[in-house]
């Protein structure tokens, strides 16, 4: 059956096991989240040595594979099966391999736990394996967060972890990493270390074990775009300049171009009052200060010209139209300056 990566934890967690995990798709923190788990859990100690294997797609066939799946255990209730890289199984979308697979899923062992963690890619719902996969497994498919829901990730994530975290510093975290949920989840691994249960993560403990500077980094800039804070911002892209390999300018540019795009949706709004703003974007109120601000700041033409300006920038940081002589400090100078005026 189809279902959500939190649904299967949950369900591990009782106790609750199926036969067979297949986990697929572009985000691979859930896949790992799952697989791990598995993994880690299901076994003793003193029984993985003989009942848990771990298998690679790129060196086995489904052959193999389910040859490994139709062992018994040894002195153990079941075995698992993990299939990692699933996805460069050589003939898994092959008739032989798909149909040997199939008849497998309509009649598994119930003493094995076979998962294959299938990343970045899903199967082909063209053909027999994709369209019966549903019926047949413990199915999760993964997608990419957007950018409007990572703040609300951040918060959950934290609070599943005994923890607490403010506002300022699910910003900063999203801001500055992106939606990358394997490397923010480390970072809140970071700072978790040092805390007691139940602190709350803050911006000056984001600045001390993530090394973001509370000052002067991507959501301050933000910040002092969507109120035309020249001095502040020129301030901030001075010291980017400065510490360039800490703040790399292309990364920069892909924030402030979600930022301007988001900002082109809240001028756009006959509501302008802060919850219309945040209506309009599906974002917490607090989340849409900034976008509140600016859009009683910037018409519906500079925010369409600034989106212009940070393409053209962003094809100069990558080597496009570029003399080669001017750095990515003064690219975004450049780009700073032509936002604001």
């Amino acid at each position: 059956m189809s279902t959500t990566p939190e649904a299967v934890l949950s369900d591990l967690k009782s106790g609750k096991i199926a036969p067979v995990y297949f986990l697929q798709g572009e985000e691979t923190f859930y896949i790992d989240q799952i697989s791990d788990y598995i993994e880690n859990n299901i076994l003793t100690e003193s029984e993985k040595g003989f009942n848990q294997t771990i298998v690679y797609g790129r060196d086995a066939n489904v052959s193999t594979i389910l040859n490994h799946a139709r062992r018994f255990p040894m002195m153990s209730e079941r075995q698992v099966v993990i299939v990692k890289e699933a996805q460069s199984i050589s003939d898994i979308n092959r008739e032989e391999g798909s149909k040997m697979l199939l008849d497998y899923l309509n009649n598994p062992v119930p003493s094995t736990v076979l998962v294959f963690c299938h990343k970045n890619k899903t199967l082909d719902k063209r053909k027999a394996l994709g369209k019966s996969i549903d019926k047949l497994s413990v199915n999760v498919v993964t997608k990419k967060i957007y950018d409007d829901k990572l703040p609300a990730w951040i918060e959950s994530h934290v609070s599943s972890k005994g923890y607490k975290i403010s506002h300022k510093a699910v910003r900063m975290l999203a801001d500055s990493i992106g939606t990358n949920l394997e490397r923010v989840s480390n970072e809140v691994d970071k700072i978790a270390i040092n805390l007691s249960d139940g602190a709350e993560i803050s911006e000056e403990l984001v600045q001390k074990y993530v090394g973001i500077s509370k000052d002067y980094n991507v959501f301050e800039l933000q910040k002092a775009l969507a109120a035309k804070d020249v001095l502040k911002a020129n301030k901030i892209v001075n010291y980017f300049e400065a510490n360039s390999k800490k703040n790399p300018i292309i990364p920069i540019v892909a924030v402030l171009f979600s930022f301007y795009g988001k900002l082109l949706i809240a001028v756009s709004q006959k509501d302008k009052s802060l919850n219309g703003v945040a209506n309009a974007l599906n974002m917490n109120s607090f989340f849409a200060k900034d976008f509140h601000q600016a859009s009683g700041l910037y018409s519906l033409p500079q925010v369409v010209r600034n989106i212009h300006q940070l393409r053209l920038a962003d094809l100069q940081l990558k080597g496009v139209n570029s003399t080669g002589s001017v750095s990515d400090g003064q690219i975004l100078k450049e780009l700073i300056f032509r936002l604001l005026h």
